[in-house]
């Protein structure tokens, strides 16, 4: 079954909950490309541990929810970070520091920096990522794309209505099992399933689809529901995440 972990009402009215869904989305890319320019280690884990401090304390996050939701893309981190270290091309340099020998490989100490340094930013990229999901609705991001961010209606809230129907997915696996099983067939996995699913994803679009044009999306101006407009918090949390990113990535680099 797939699930999907949506935010609670405590953690949408969170301080971080109340930030802009556009900015934190510009917050959280601004981290990434960050991470990606720097290839020292300690800014990777100040930033994860920032992410993760701000999850608990700004967000309203329980501590076993962010921890379901980083475990298994932290082990993720660490096995990409094992992986790097053990074939780096740094280690089969004979001129370089060599650390340890493992069976058949050898460790020099520029090749394990290079997989811990890969290994921090993906922790640093999970904990902005869960950060972000867990203090964010899904609706609303949509209407600060819309409104805020100047998206198209049809692609935004299309993407919306399309987000919304991944969890019936398994509702429909689900129910063509169970007609298998109804049929004396095996209701395991096979094949034949995924025409099943298939079938009825094109049906549940083309109903989407008709509903979307009697409601007129994209026809021309339309009034808002949620109207989303800046303040305060936005401004602090911007401000805030900029100095951040200034003392944790920028700074080293320049001093």
């Amino acid at each position: 079954m797939m699930v999907r972990v949506d935010p609670t009402d405590d953690q949408l009215a969170s301080p971080l909950g109340r930030v802009s869904p556009l900015l934190k989305l510009a917050i959280a890319g601004a981290w990434f490309v960050g991470l990606f320019l720097t290839t020292e280690i300690l800014p990777a884990l100040a930033l994860a541990g920032i992410a993760v401090g701000a999850s608990l304390v700004l967000g309203y996050v329980p501590a076993g929810t962010l921890g379901r939701g980083l475990a298994p893309l932290w082990i993720a981190a660490l096995a990409v970070g094992l992986f790097n270290g053990l074939f780096s091309p740094l280690n089969s340099d004979p001129a370089l520091h060599e650390l340890a020998i493992i069976g058949p490989f050898r460790l020099t100490e520029p090749g394990v920096i290079a997989g811990v340094g890969l290994a921090s930013r993906v922790l640093a990229i999970a904990a902005i990522g869960v950060l972000f999901a867990q203090t964010t609705d899904a609706t609303r991001l949509v209407d600060s794309l819309v409104q805020q961010g100047r998206v198209p209606e049809r692609f935004g809230y299309g993407a919306l209505a399309a987000y919304q129907a991944v969890p019936r997915f398994a509702e429909d696996l689900s129910t063509l099992r169970q007609a298998r099983r109804i049929r004396g067939l095996r209701s395991s996995w096979h094949p034949r399933l995924l025409v099943g699913l298939l079938v009825l994803a094109i049906r549940h679009a083309d109903r989407l689809a008709l509903a979307m044009d009697a409601r007129g999306f994209g026809t021309g101006p339309r009034s808002r529901y949620r109207p989303m407009h800046w303040g305060l918090i936005d401004l602090g949390a911007g401000a805030g995440a900029a100095v951040v990113l200034a003392i944790v990535v920028v700074l080293p680099r320049v001093t």
